[in-house]
């Protein structure tokens, strides 16, 4: 019998450690997207902007996902059921966001949770935006491109989807209301043509 419970708790660590070895792995691991932004983007801008050092070429800082959930607002299940669909979406739990002063006209009180948000930075960011270029938005109905003026003069890029539902996340029979989100894309470009440059060799795909 003790041999028995011996054998039963070497089994479990073992097992423990294949999971702890595979979390280690999955962080460690680099996604498509930063290779290749280090392998074929930073000598493309290089050659573009003839940058003088390799610290000068622009990178992509953090993905910033902004979901407007007001209209869920006296509605908790609805306004849960969003931000779980964010969570899905980004593999990052969203922050909530406040309304910062009361409208009288719009019955909303300074306080009263009105949206979720999220920031991804590293590998996250970087499987977020293949995701984005590569699965979501060819989804979208009649397609054809991102707005190229949508940059705010400081190298940072800001675009709208209207639904969550070409996410591959997002099932179609579960979804209670279609929603969008703003997703802004922050640079060290100090231009917004390095940025453009930046995004557009990295795979987003501007209407022309």
């Amino acid at each position: 019998m003790a041999e028995k419970k011996t054998a039963e708790k070497k089994t479990e660590t073992a097992k423990k450690t294949e999971v702890k070895k595979t979390e280690v792995s999955k962080k460690t691991e680099v996604s498509r997207l930063k290779k290749y932004y280090k392998d074929n983007v930073i000598p493309q801008m290089e050659k573009h902007f003839n940058y003088n050092n390799i610290n000068q070429v622009p990178k992509l800082v953090k993905i910033i996902i902004n979901a407007g959930i007001g209209d869920a607002k006296d509605n908790a299940k609805s306004f849960q059921i969003a931000v779980e669909e964010l969570k899905q979406i980004s593999g990052q739990s969203p922050i909530i966001t406040k309304a910062k002063k009361s409208v009288a006209n719009f019955k909303l009180r300074e306080g009263m949770s009105i949206g979720a948000k999220v920031t991804l930075r590293d590998n996250r960011m970087y499987e977020f935006m293949d995701k984005l270029i590569s699965i979501a938005l060819p989804r979208v109905r009649d397609f054809r491109g991102v707005n190229q003026n949508s940059f705010d003069g400081r190298g940072n890029y800001t675009m709208g989807v209207r639904e969550q539902l070409i996410f591959p996340e997002i099932v179609y029979d579960q979804v209670e209301k279609t929603r969008g989100y703003d997703i802004t894309f922050v640079t060290t470009a100090k231009t917004d043509e390095e940025a453009k440059q930046l995004l557009q060799l990295m795979g987003m795909p501007f209407r022309a």
